[in-house]
């Protein structure tokens, strides 16, 4: 069988790391509301600081997407807002357009953001009064939207890339998944990380590194696919002047993967899952798979330009 290289015909954007860092703070902040959530509908108590931490996170990188997204744009504020409302004279209403993959960003990023800073200040509050402020059942209803909301922006970038007609980027369809899975393993590892300012939430800790093996795992999966897919399509000498940045995300990855081994053998044999304190060799894992993340979408984004 013999494949045909893609045809492409448009210009590179030639995106600045602004763009690179809305896609990682993107990925961080559906990836931390998810697991938040997902703490939450554990339905044990002491899963709660670990949840409001990931609350935190979510709001904060939500907050700084619209103003990278903006700075890479070069426009003013009032030109972001006209993305989402048509201010033209008889013509005024919402500017929502199904079809433009930007336009559906835009509105996903506004909506989520709501519900990134209503979970944020419900979480806030509860701290302040030392038990919940919202009946448990209203709270995990809102927090399961929340959580569908949150994975759509995580994957959105990804899929942003996969639809343009740039070489890499439309020659795979794997990095929806791809920037999903590594979104929810960069989230694991900064509510980890931060976990060291709250000394209640390690409780969790156990479950974080465990479930940040298998978001690792799927990655990993991905990464494979995306090279297989590149490779089929023609463009993957485009992908060897990045090896260094890829061998990062490789590097984060492994060593999730191993912390997620060590907590599921200590279980496996009897020991306790429960931890007192965050250990250096969380803080370690946790900056190598934040930089991993980082690696991963910097070697997608500038191998096509």
């Amino acid at each position: 069988m013999m494949y045909l290289a893609a045809e492409h015909f448009v210009r590179s954007p030639q995106w600045l790391w602004y763009i690179l860092f809305y896609f990682l703070f993107a990925g961080l902040a559906g990836g931390s509301y998810a697991i938040a959530t997902l703490l939450r509908l554990s339905g044990d108590p002491r899963d709660e600081p670990a949840a409001r931490i990931g609350f935190y996170v979510s709001l904060v990188t939500t907050v700084l997407c619209p103003i990278l997204l903006t700075a890479d744009l070069g426009v003013s504020w009032a030109r972001f807002w006209h993305m989402l409302v048509d201010v033209t004279p008889g013509d005024t209403g919402l500017n929502f357009k199904y079809w433009s993959p930007m336009s559906i960003g835009a509105w996903a990023l506004l909506v989520f953001g709501f519900f990134a800073f209503v979970s944020a200040a419900e979480a806030w509050l509860s701290d302040r009064r030392g038990s919940p402020l919202v009946p448990l059942l209203l709270n995990r209803m809102f927090n399961v939207i929340g959580a569908a909301l949150a994975i759509f922006l995580a994957s959105y970038t990804g899929v942003l890339l996969s639809v343009s007609n740039q070489p890499v980027w439309s020659d795979t369809w794997s990095l929806g998944g791809l920037f999903l899975a590594s979104g929810l393993s960069g989230a694991a590892a900064l509510i980890a990380f931060l976990m060291r300012y709250r000394p209640e939430a390690a409780f969790s800790l156990s479950r974080l590194h465990q479930a940040g093996g298998y978001f690792a795992a799927l990655e990993l999966a991905l990464i494979i696919v995306f090279f297989v897919t590149v490779g089929a399509a023609g463009t993957l000498p485009r992908l060897l002047p990045w090896l260094a940045l890829w061998a990062l995300a490789v590097a984060g990855i492994a060593a999730s993967l191993v912390m997620a081994r060590g907590h599921m053998r200590m279980q496996a044999s009897g020991g306790s899952a429960v931890l007192t304190r965050v250990r250096l060799d969380t803080l370690v894992v946790s900056l190598l798979v934040l930089l991993g993340v980082l690696a991963l979408r910097a070697a997608v984004i500038f191998s096509a330009q």
